[in-house]
C-alpha cells in the first residue's frame, strides 16, 4: 500500500492508545499527531493530541505504530511503545472543563530510532485549523470524517484505523450552548475518544459560491462525548467511554457526538510552550522533545 493521497495520509495520523488505570481497569482511545513550527526554519515539533478523560487516572500506557520502509509504511510490521507514568507526560488544556491534552512526540520517535526502528506516521499541520475566513465559507451542514478505533475495532493484521463519516449537526462557526464545541450527526462508540474530526474533500466540493475543483482538508476538532437518551427521557452528553464494561442498559445512543473545536488544540499547545519557557512565535530555547523521553520504552 502506497500512501500518497490525503485520505491515505490521514490513516497514519492516528495512534491507538491502551493505558492501565490505577484502579486496575484499562482505558483505550485514539490520539493523533499534529506538528508545530516551520519546516524551512527546522523548528518542527510533533505532538500527540487526545481527550483528557482518556489519560486521566492512568499509570502506564502503550502506543502502537507501523514501521517505516523508505518513505512508505511497512504494512503489518508493528512496533509498540510503552510509557511509564503515562498521565504525567500529558499537558492538559488550561481550562479544566476542556477535554483535551497534548504530549510531545519527538522523544518517542528518537527512542524508536535508538532501537533501530523507524516509525511511519503523518502529522496534521496546525495550518489545517480553519481560519475565520475559512469558517465563514463553511455551510451550516458539512460532511465530516473521523478516524480512530471505535469499540476496539481496527485492522489488527495491518494496524489500520477505521474511518467513519457523518455530518455537522450544528454550524461549526457557532459555539454550541456557548461552549467551544459543535455537534456531529455520526455513530460514536468507545475507542473513538480523541479521534480527529476533519473535512476531507477530494476532487471538488460545494461552497457558497457554487463548486470548487480541488482538494480541501480542514481539521475541525476532536471527538469527545456522545449524546444519550436516558430511560426517563432526559438527554445527556457523556464522555465517550474508554472501556467496555457490562452494564444494565438504561440509556440509548442517539448518534450525536460532541466535538471540541480545533482552535483549542492550539490553545493547549501555546500553554505547553508557556509552561516550558518556550517562544511560540520565533523559536525555542529548549526543545519540547526533551520533555518526552523520560520513562519511555519500546518493544518490537
Amino acid at each position: 500500500m502506497r500512501v500518497d493521497s490525503p485520505a491515505e495520509q490521514v490513516l497514519f495520523t492516528t495512534v491507538r492508545i491502551e493505558a492501565d488505570l490505577r484502579d486496575g481497569g484499562m482505558s483505550t482511545g485514539t490520539a493523533f499527531i499534529v506538528h508545530w513550527g516551520d519546516a524551512t526554519k527546522s523548528t518542527m515539533a510533533p505532538f500527540l493530541v487526545t481527550n483528557r478523560h482518556v489519560i486521566e487516572g492512568t499509570s502506564s500506557g502503550r502506543f502502537f505504530f507501523t514501521e517505516r520502509e523508505g518513505d512508505q509504511p511497512a504494512i503489518g510490521k508493528r512496533f509498540d511503545v510503552s510509557v511509564h507514568d503515562f498521565e504525567q507526560g500529558w499537558h492538559p488544556h488550561p481550562d479544566a472543563t476542556v477535554d483535551l491534552a497534548v504530549l510531545p512526540f519527538a522523544g518517542v520517535v528518537q527512542m524508536a530510532r535508538a532501537k533501530g526502528k523507524n516509525l511511519f506516521y503523518k502529522a496534521l499541520s496546525l495550518d489545517l485549523i480553519p481560519s475565520a475566513d475559512q469558517l465563514g465559507e463553511l455551510d451550516a451542514v458539512e460532511e465530516i470524517v473521523f478516524v480512530g478505533y471505535p469499540n476496539g475495532v481496527y485492522d489488527r493484521q495491518n494496524l489500520l484505523p477505521i474511518v467513519r463519516r457523518g455530518a455537522t449537526a450544528t454550524p461549526v462557526q457557532v459555539d454550541y450552548n456557548g461552549q467551544p464545541v459543535f455537534l456531529v450527526d455520526a455513530s460514536v462508540f468507545p475507542g473513538s475518544s480523541g479521534s480527529p474530526v476533519l473535512i476531507l474533500n477530494t476532487g471538488g466540493y460545494a461552497n457558497r459560491g457554487g463548486f470548487t475543483v480541488g482538494t480541501r482538508v480542514l481539521l475541525l476538532g476532536v471527538m469527545s462525548a456522545v449524546l444519550y437518551t436516558e430511560h426517563d427521557g432526559r438527554l445527556e452528553f457523556v464522555e465517550i467511554p474508554t472501556s467496555k464494561t457490562p452494564v444494565v442498559r438504561t440509556r440509548e445512543l442517539i448518534d450525536l457526538g460532541l466535538v471540541y473545536k480545533s482552535r483549542l488544540i492550539e490553545e493547549t499547545l501555546r500553554d505547553f510552550f508557556v509552561s516550558k519557557n518556550l517562544d511560540w512565535n520565533s523559536g525555542r530555547e529548549r526543545t519540547p522533545e526533551a520533555e518526552s523521553s523520560t520513562g519511555t520504552e519500546a518493544n518490537a
